[in-house]
């Protein structure tokens, strides 16, 4: 059985396809647009699933939404009706976006001719879906958290073999992602996916606004989560639609700037109040997550903690969750943002509705596009690139010694990854013991501020030795404290606060970045490198083509496609 999973008409579309309940494929519609978080119906992405396991829409048996406009209905009614006079323009865009959702069927027949019947499944639950379903737990409480989706902010659930049951949930328009938004906000960061820079600059500063922000939203026994909706102003909705592009409209209201001050604009220097109201916020939600996991337990007491949605991405506090919890054991997909409302849309429809029985565990995110060596030669020899061949046994050495010289790579390999972050497969890579490669990588490459950390991609079998109390993270989904002895020997990937958002590289997972960075271990005693996204200021590179590109307008000093090497200067093979 084929089901597709479709996340569309919602930020960060996708599309994932799963046969007999194992993941095909997967990738994101912004890698194809090339226009960060597109929101549209995510034709592009449909194509590559099909096209990649050699199907037609015809042999596809369903279509799983991650949306079902249908849920919570009276609810929305209900609020609608509350704030009818200052909801206007938030109803009107709700109304736009319910009717793309319905419309799918025929704009996929439109296209294709045929579309298979279309079964929908709701925001939260297919959050849920991604999570339990791709990890190892037979059983285990499952949360989701994020801004909102299909009128719901946070959703707890239990998950027993094929089946979830959601426990709790909370309405909307309370929110933690809301919360985090709007402060992202307000310290003068207004674009949509924003939120990491604030997680980013939080270990700057110190947490001198608790008091403060714990009156906007706190934890509440009996609803979860609670707040004063005089901080929000939600007139004109969480989220709007523009050209396929998510736009988040201001949603704190001028009652935040006379609690804690004015707001920074986007292009205002960065100073120590910013830095402290990050770290105050950062805190705060922390808090509010440990005790609504805690909760959770409360209702489900299982050791196992599968997490998805939004905040799932806040990987400062995934990493102290296991330490803050009654948990012992925790999950959290590739994909925990919307991009995996796809994913868990198809596996919901699977193994919940269907009652199929459940497959095998992922960590491995890759699941995107591929190129093979022959693919990547024509399009060099088209272009007429000048390049030169290696095979696996003199590349990777030869790639360690040039990254301990201080060359930055480009190094674009298999198959694409599915979801945000790059882990070895279209990934920036450079030696950790550089002390000015993060300013290097921020100002020359990546184009940023100059604040923004960079990962440390280790072998898995050095773990505890540069991480206390190490979790495999192969996701680089959590950030974890850095032994202190090891701190000054990787300082390029040591965080201000003596942290680092590692990612954990197994050999059977990722067999040639697992060489890589052995050479370079072997040859400077160090098994981490530097791992950044392949990109700058887009979406991360897809295609080689537009690895050649990006290779050509930064300082990168050396291109790795698949083996194929280019550089800017003559190649030294000593």
């Amino acid at each position: 059985m084929k089901v597709l999973g479709l996340n569309c008409y919602h930020a960060d579309s996708s599309a994932a396809l799963l046969a007999d309940g194992v993941i095909v494929n997967a990738t994101e519609e912004e890698r194809f647009t090339r226009i960060k978080h597109w929101a549209g119906l995510p034709f592009n992405s449909i194509e590559f699933c099909l096209n990649d396991a050699k199907l037609s829409i015809n042999e596809i048996d369903f279509i799983a939404i991650g949306r079902d406009p249908k849920v919570k209905v009276f609810k929305k009614i209900g609020y609608f009706l509350k704030n009818l006079s200052s909801s206007s323009g938030m109803l009107k865009s709700r109304l736009e976006n319910r009717n793309n959702v319905v419309s799918i069927k025929n704009k996929i027949e439109d296209i294709y001719g045929y579309c298979p019947p279309i079964l929908n499944v709701e925001h939260h639950r297919s959050h849920l879906a991604s999570a339990f379903y791709a990890s190892k737990f037979k059983e285990a409480t499952v949360v989701s958290i994020d801004g909102s989706g299909d009128f719901s902010t946070l959703m707890i659930g239990k998950g027993r073999n094929s089946e979830i049951e959601v426990l709790r949930s909370v309405d909307f328009p309370v929110s933690i992602g809301l919360l985090y938004s709007a402060f992202t906000q307000y310290l003068g960061f207004p674009y949509y996916g924003d939120e990491y820079k604030v997680m980013g600059l939080s270990p700057y500063g110190e947490a001198k606004y608790l008091k403060e922000i714990e009156q906007i939203l706190w934890f509440d026994e009996e609803k979860l989560i609670n707040w004063d909706t005089s901080f929000f102003d939600l007139t004109r909705g969480a989220i709007n639609y523009e050209n396929n592009q998510p736009i988040v409209p201001r949603i704190y209201r001028d009652n935040l700037i006379t609690l804690l001050g004015p707001s920074r604009k986007k292009n205002d220097p960065i100073n120590d109040f910013h830095k402290d109201v990050a770290a105050s916020l950062q805190r705060h939600v922390e808090s509010i997550i440990f005790k609504v996991l805690n909760k959770a337990f409360d209702l489900n007491k299982s050791d196992n903690i599968c997490i998805a949605g939004g905040v799932a991405q806040n990987s400062v506090a995934n990493g102290k969750i296991l330490e803050n919890t009654r948990f012992k054991h925790l999950y959290i997909p590739s994909a925990g943002h919307d991009a995996g409302i796809s994913l868990g849309a198809a596996q919901y429809v699977y193994f919940h509705k269907l009652k199929n029985k459940r497959t095998s565990a992922l960590y491995d995110a890759n699941l995107g596009i591929e190129f093979n060596n022959d693919q990547i030669k024509k399009i060099l020899d088209d272009q007429k690139s000048q390049y030169t061949f290696m095979k696996d046994e003199y590349l990777f050495p030869f790639l360690a010694k040039r990254i301990s010289e201080e060359n930055v790579i480009g190094f674009f390999d298999g198959r694409a990854e599915f979801g945000p972050r790059a882990l070895g497969s279209r990934s920036i890579i450079a030696d950790p013991r550089n002390p000015r490669a993060q300013q290097l990588l921020n100002e020359k490459i990546k184009k940023r501020e100059s604040f923004r950390p960079f990962a440390p991609s280790i072998l898995e079998e050095f773990g505890s030795d540069y991480f206390i109390d190490y979790q495999f993270t192969p996701f680089m989904e959590r950030v974890l404290k850095i032994r202190e002895d090891k701190r000054s020997l990787i300082p390029a990937v040591t965080h201000v606060d003596g942290s680092g958002r590692l990612q954990s590289v197994r050999k059977d997972l990722r067999p040639r970045y697992h060489k890589l960075i052995s050479e370079f271990n072997k040859l400077t005693g160090i098994p981490i490198l530097i791992n950044t996204s392949f990109n700058e200021n887009e979406p991360v590179v897809n295609i080689p083509q537009e690895a050649i590109d990006t290779f050509n307008r930064t300082e990168l000093d050396l291109l790795v496609l698949g083996n194929f090497v280019l550089s800017k200067g003559k190649i030294n093979f000593e």
